[in-house]
């Protein structure tokens, strides 16, 4: 495969994935399905750091499974882990030593997904945990209404990575009137609290991907942690988000995904996206 070439793969991600070079990519983004209705051999994942341990992980660290091993989650659970294990160390090896990684999960299984990144990517190259929250849907009245998805951030090696907070895009303060009036015009840095919309039913940005992301957020993510010219990676690239942002912003990218209907919405996009770049461009 031709190492600088943007890329839009029909696939499984972990026959794909080992094709790619090492260190390629500056942001990896993957927002994986739950519920993948294969078949998946069990395993216990979670683990702690034990000099004794029956696993070893980067820079032969040893660690013993066991914290998941001794509860009572669902072995559909286990089922999970052990389909996104190899996936992410797959992601750990393609970023570059500057590179991040944003993974995108359910609240139900960020703490125990964060488990598992913790002993790919090692705790202390952990970042972030991004919340975003929207408002939309049905409203329980038995709990508080769930409205928010986790977004875990690990660098390849915290220290080395990249990260502009000048290239995000500001959001208006709370309160404008307890800031200067320059202040309040150019607006206040994000922080670990994302709050943006979900695509739009009637959105210039929908395609009809039923978990289609809004192209705001994935933005925050590529213009804070890469560059002009850089890489980025999506696996499970669903309707191409992260294509076009990259796109759109000078970024190259590589799409995969098993779903040929991801395929074709994803394909489409980017050619809408070149043309009109085609387009304004003199």
């Amino acid at each position: 495969m031709e190492p600088s070439a943007d890329r839009i793969i029909l696939g499984e991600n972990l026959t794909v994935l080992p094709t790619l070079p090492d260190a390629s990519f500056q942001l990896v983004y993957v927002d994986p399905p739950f519920n993948t209705g294969a078949r998946q051999t069990r395993r216990t994942l979670a683990t702690a750091p034990d000099p004794e341990g029956d696993r070893t992980g980067f820079a032969g660290r040893r660690y013993a499974s066991r914290l998941l091993a001794q509860s009572s989650y669902r072995d559909a659970f286990e089922d999970y882990l052990a389909f996104l294990a190899p996936r992410l160390a797959e992601a750990h090896r393609l970023l570059t030593p500057s590179g991040t990684l944003y993974f995108h999960i359910d609240y139900r299984e960020a703490h125990y997904c964060k488990l598992l990144l913790d002993e790919l990517f090692g705790r202390e190259n952990f970042l972030n945990e991004i919340i975003w929250a929207y408002d939309y849907g049905a409203r329980t009245k038995t709990r508080w209404p769930a409205k928010h998805d986790t977004i875990l951030v690990y660098a390849k090696e915290a220290g080395r990575h990249h990260f502009d907070a000048e290239e995000v895009d500001r959001e208006p303060y709370m309160a404008p009137g307890l800031v200067t009036p320059e202040k309040a015009a150019r607006g206040k840095l994000p922080t670990d609290v994302w709050w943006h919309t979900i695509v739009p039913t009637s959105g210039r940005e929908k395609t009809g991907y039923p978990t289609q992301k809004p192209e705001g957020i994935v933005r925050r993510m590529v213009l804070a942690s890469t560059r002009p010219g850089d890489r980025c990676l999506d696996f499970f690239c669903g309707s191409g988000t992260l294509g076009a942002v990259a796109a759109k912003h000078g970024r190259g990218y590589v799409l995969i995904d098993e779903n040929p209907e991801a395929i074709d919405i994803a394909t489409r996009r980017l050619a809408a996206v070149a043309a009109a770049a085609a387009a304004t461009s003199p």
